[in-house]
């Protein structure tokens, strides 16, 4: 594989960092500047919001970019965010420098995407996500927990520090390895015209791989956003435990995502025929048993790997539907992630305020998951056709 997925991988790192990185924060949060667990968790709704709107905006306003001039300029605007959330005394300005950062990174993440496919044969596309996404699932695994532990140790600030200073060795990579003309990194074809590429939405199958996916994340991101309540809450762990959660959802998210990118290419039904019904037997046992320490960390791990190996087979379709869209593909991936991201912290902020209890959040990802196995079934073989 070329070595850019790499670099680019470095840059999705540091946007995965930023993105998961509140799930253990919130409670610092929240307290810091004055507001309630739930509505500290709708800096992640708005963070998503940000990547829905921008991904196809940044997409299309920088198609014909050079690559690396997209990808650097949108880093430092997401750099400058962070410095600016980590100054900031209210809540509000900290809720639009969030949006801000996310239409920056829907930008890098919709070039990446979009660079990733371009830079491999067409039925390679699931290996390159999986490299491309190992970037947040390695963020899950060191980036995030590392934020956490550093936000208890030195105050939630410190981590947006660090990652406004995460951006200049990714910066560095995409300066060195990231071709500057748009035609080393695009396909062999000539693109289509915008508006053809626009068209592409209306096929059935490119609707119903984004609605799955944005279904499946948006589980996804509802139990993660407020894992740390439920860890110190309904299990009784400490506060250093959260770190450790998320380090093991982190390490099942990087297994889920390294498999299904060997299979989602050759046998995406299989991954999403067993993953899929695992998902949401795990959301539901997780839900009833999560009083109980050990199996919470455990059911933790699982749901990491299943999550995000049903989740990337999902993008993958979607990169696969949307071949006739070879520089907007990547933002309807990048969408579909996303509105699944926003919507579920919103659902699982509003459990939460209405009195559903701390678990509200995971019963809500047992919701979308089955929502998502429904319309599986009844889309028969749409979904994995070439």
């Amino acid at each position: 594989m070329p070595f850019a997925l790499h670099v680019l991988a470095l840059a999705v790192f540091v946007m995965g960092t930023s993105e998961f990185m509140l799930a253990g924060l919130l409670p610092a949060i929240a307290t810091d500047l004055d507001v309630t667990v739930g509505t500290a968790g709708l800096l992640t709704s708005a963070f998503a919001i940000g990547m829905v709107v921008g991904a196809p905006m940044m997409a299309a306003f920088a198609r014909r970019w050079p690559p690396r001039l997209t990808l650097l300029v949108c880093l430092l605007v997401f750099s400058s965010c962070h410095v600016v959330g980590a100054i900031t005394p209210v809540f509000p300005l900290l809720l639009v420098t969030r949006v801000i950062s996310a239409l920056a990174n829907a930008g890098i993440l919709a070039v990446a995407l979009s660079t990733a496919t371009a830079l491999v044969p067409g039925n390679r596309k699931g290996r390159a996500l999986s490299i491309l996404l190992s970037g947040t699932t390695i963020a899950n695994v060191a980036g995030v927990p590392a934020g956490a532990l550093l936000g208890i140790a030195m105050g939630w600030r410190t981590t947006f520090w660090a990652i406004a200073l995460l951006c200049i060795p990714a910066a560095i990579g995409i300066l060195r390895e990231v071709a500057n003309k748009p035609g080393q990194m695009a396909t062999k074809a000539v693109s289509p015209k915008l508006l053809a590429e626009l068209g592409q939405l209306g096929s059935p199958r490119l609707v119903l791989a984004m609605t799955l996916g944005a279904l499946v994340n948006g589980g996804t991101f509802a139990a993660f956003t407020f894992l740390a309540p439920v860890v110190t809450g309904i299990a009784g762990l400490a506060d250093g435990w959260i770190s450790i959660a998320l380090v093991m959802f982190g390490v099942g998210s990087f297994l889920g995502v390294t498999i299904a990118g060997r299979l989602s290419d050759q046998r995406p039904g299989l991954v999403l025929a067993v993953g899929g019904p695992l998902l949401l037997a795990g959301w539901v046992v997780l839900a009833l048993f999560a009083s109980h320490p050990v199996l919470l960390i455990v059911l933790v791990l699982v749901q990491g790997m299943l999550s995000f190996g049903v989740g990337s087979t999902l993008i993958t379709r979607v990169l696969y539907a949307a071949s006739g869209a070879p520089t907007m593909g990547g933002s309807y991936a990048t969408a579909a992630l996303n509105i699944g991201a926003a919507a579920g912290p919103a659902l699982g902020a509003f459990g939460l305020a209405t009195g559903l209890g701390t678990l509200a959040p995971v019963w809500v990802a047992s919701v979308l998951t089955a929502v998502a196995l429904v319309i599986t079934l009844l889309s028969g073989h749409a979904l994995v056709e070439r």
